[in-house]
């Protein structure tokens, strides 16, 4: 049971690192954050393509990461 949650701790973290690294950067710099802050908090919302469905599986995978971590925790110890 238990390396059998490890396993699936392992496989959802590589998917939480995947996921976060394919996603498109939301910044412009120091410049973007003086000039453009409003625009990222009322402006521009998220496209319903590629970044929408890798926020959904960045989303599900960090909760299942943190569940399968604290079932380890809680269980084992």
């Amino acid at each position: 049971m238990h390396t059998a949650l490890m396993v699936l701790l392992l496989i959802s973290s590589i998917i939480l690192i995947v996921s976060i690294l394919l996603q498109s950067s939301n910044s412009d710099g120091l410049s973007g954050s003086i000039a453009g802050g409003a625009e990222q908090l009322f402006g521009k919302k998220k496209s319903k393509g590629y970044d929408a469905i890798l926020s959904k599986i960045t989303t599900v995978s960090a909760v299942i990461y943190i569940v399968i971590a604290l079932a380890i925790v809680t269980v084992f110890n």
